[in-house]
C-alpha cells in the first residue's frame, strides 16, 4: 500500500476545503468498511483521505424533519439505526432490513452515509429509500444540493455526488396510514451476506384497490431502480396474488440482471420473479397481522 496524507478537520467547511473536485485520489472517509477493503487489494490507492470521524452536530443523529419524516444524518452508523426506536416506530421497514444487513462489527462502525456514496449495487438500504421516496443532502463549496434517491445511483459502482460533495443527511418523507412496504432479501449464503437480489416494495390500498405503487430492484442490476413496467401493473387492480404474480413477471422482464459471483443473469432474473412477488405479499400480510 503506498503512504498517503490522512487528515482530521474539525469542521464541515474544513473537510469541503480538503476536497479536490480534479482528483480521483482524494476521497473522504467516515466508517471506512468499505474503502479500507479497496485499498489493502489495491483498487483505490489515495494521495489523501480526509477523515469525518470528528465531525459533529447535524451530521450525527435522527431527528423529525419538516415533513414529519425522518431526516437522518450521515455520520449515524448503521447500528445506531437499527437499535432506534425513532426509526422503528416511523420505517419499520429499514428497521427489520438492518438485522441482517452485513455483521454487527460492520454496523457498528458503517455510516448511512458511507453506505449511500460508495454505490455497491449490492446494498440493502437504497432500493427501501428509493421506495420511500427519500432525498440526499449534498454539500460542497458551491453550497448545497437536495438529490432524490432516484437521481443517486447513476451506474455500476456509480453516483450523482461530485468529487468535492459530501453527503450530509438522508431526509425522509413521512408516511401515509394506508401504505404497506416491505424489503425482500435473498441470499445464497448466509442472512446477513451481500444480497443475490433485493426488492423493496410500497403501495397504498383503498378499498382493496392499489392507488400507488413503487417496486425497487438492487444486486441483480447494476444500481438499484425502480421497475415503472411493474408499478404501472399494480395500479387500479386489487391486492390479489393473481396481481402480484402480474406484476413479479413484468419485473423480470424488464431488468437486465449482472452475472456474478452471487449468480448468473438467468438464475438472478427467476429470483427477481420469485420475490418480486413474495415482497408483495409479505407487504400485505404484514399489515394484516399487524407487524406492517
Amino acid at each position: 500500500m503506498k503512504s498517503f496524507d490522512l487528515v482530521e478537520p474539525a469542521t464541515l467547511d474544513e473537510a469541503i476545503a480538503l476536497l479536490d473536485s480534479q482528483d480521483r485520489s482524494v476521497r473522504a472517509i467516515a466508517g471506512g468498511t468499505a474503502l479500507m477493503l479497496m485499498m489493502k487489494t489495491r483498487l483505490f490507492q489515495p494521495t489523501r483521505l480526509v477523515s469525518l470521524r470528528q465531525l459533529d452536530g447535524d451530521l450525527r443523529g435522527i431527528r423529525v424533519n419538516e415533513g414529519g419524516g425522518l431526516r437522518i444524518g450521515a455520520m449515524t452508523s448503521l447500528a445506531e439505526l437499527e437499535y432506534s426506536p425513532l426509526l422503528a416506530g416511523t420505517y419499520p421497514v429499514m428497521s427489520q432490513a438492518l438485522r441482517t444487513l452485513s455483521n454487527i462489527r460492520i454496523r457498528n462502525v458503517a455510516t448511512l452515509g458511507g453506505h449511500l456514496a460508495h454505490g455497491d449495487p449490492h446494498m440493502d438500504l437504497p432500493p427501501i429509500l428509493l421506495t420511500l421516496g427519500g432525498r440526499i443532502s449534498a454539500v460542497s463549496r458551491r453550497g448545497r444540493r437536495w438529490i432524490p434517491i432516484s437521481d443517486f445511483f447513476v451506474g455500476y459502482y456509480q453516483t450523482s455526488l461530485a468529487k468535492d460533495e459530501l453527503i450530509t443527511a438522508v431526509d425522509v418523507p413521512g408516511q401515509s396510514p394506508g401504505v404497506y412496504c416491505w424489503y425482500e432479501k435473498f441470499t445464497a449464503r448466509s442472512a446477513d451476506d451481500w444480497p443475490t437480489v433485493g426488492v423493496a416494495v410500497w403501495y397504498s390500498v383503498d378499498s382493496n384497490v392499489i392507488t400507488e405503487a413503487r417496486i425497487a430492484v438492487s444486486a441483480a442490476t447494476e444500481r438499484p431502480m425502480r421497475i415503472a413496467v411493474a408499478e404501472a401493473l399494480l395500479i387500479n387492480a386489487p391486492a390479489t396474488r393473481q396481481v402480484f404474480s402480474k406484476a413479479a413477471d413484468a419485473a423480470a422482464d424488464e431488468v437486465q440482471p449482472i452475472a456474478d459471483l452471487h449468480g448468473s443473469a438467468s438464475y438472478k432474473r427467476e429470483m427477481v420473479r420469485v420475490h418480486v412477488r413474495r415482497a408483495l405479499e409479505h407487504a400485505l400480510n404484514s399489515r394484516s397481522n399487524g407487524a406492517g
